[in-house]
């Protein structure tokens, strides 16, 4: 009897999941823009399935001991696009600097702590700029921000898009507030 062919090990179940959130993008992305009745719904619960599978995929990697490089790669790169893409589609569909102060500051800050992250691991202290704590209420409190930002039309009598924009301020507090700690815990290598 002849052995069925294993799958690679780097093809777990939590990286198909991460894959699965880079291949969402552009399926976010059209129907974000096709602007039919139904498209802010449905890219809404795109978005909101991308987040759950963020969690999703690094539960299952710690619960099955499947820890990957490829994903521990690949995590942190479909994190930082799905929500870049998501800010700069809301940024054009919202048209307002109420929007556009904290896309800026969000993206900002996840490609200086990026920069950040690779230059410490150059130095072989990656460890000290691991993920925090806030890091993680950040993530969880922009995903609600952005989801609701996507599922409703920019309308400001809308009680539920103030309260997105409420989140995504408070999002872009925490975003500040982790750079700040990242920076702190680098300082020492940054300033000789």
């Amino acid at each position: 009897m002849q052995e069925v062919a294993s799958r690679p090990a780097h093809l777990t179940i939590p990286n198909l999941l991460t894959l699965s959130r880079i291949v969402m993008i552009p399926v976010f992305v059209l129907i974000y823009f096709l602007r039919f009745d139904w498209s802010p719904l449905v890219a809404a619960i795109i978005f909101a399935l991308a987040g759950a599978t963020d969690w999703v995929d690094g539960y299952l990697a710690r619960k099955w001991g499947q820890m990957t490089k490829l994903g521990a790669f690949l995590d942190p790169v479909a994190d930082k696009l799905m929500v870049a893409v998501a800010l700069v589609a809301l940024v054009e569909g919202h048209n307002n600097f109420l929007l556009t102060i904290p896309a800026m500051v969000i993206i900002g800050r996840e490609i200086t702590i990026s920069a950040l992250r690779e230059w410490m691991a150059e130095l072989g202290k990656r460890a000290s700029v691991a993920v925090s704590y806030i890091g993680k209420v950040k993530t969880t409190v922009q995903m609600i921000a952005i989801t609701g930002l996507i599922a409703n039309a920019p309308d400001v009598g809308n009680w539920v898009v103030w309260l997105a924009y409420l989140l995504l301020y408070a999002a872009t507090v925490l975003t500040l507030w982790s750079m700040l700690l990242y920076l702190k815990a680098a300082w020492p290598d940054l300033k000789e």
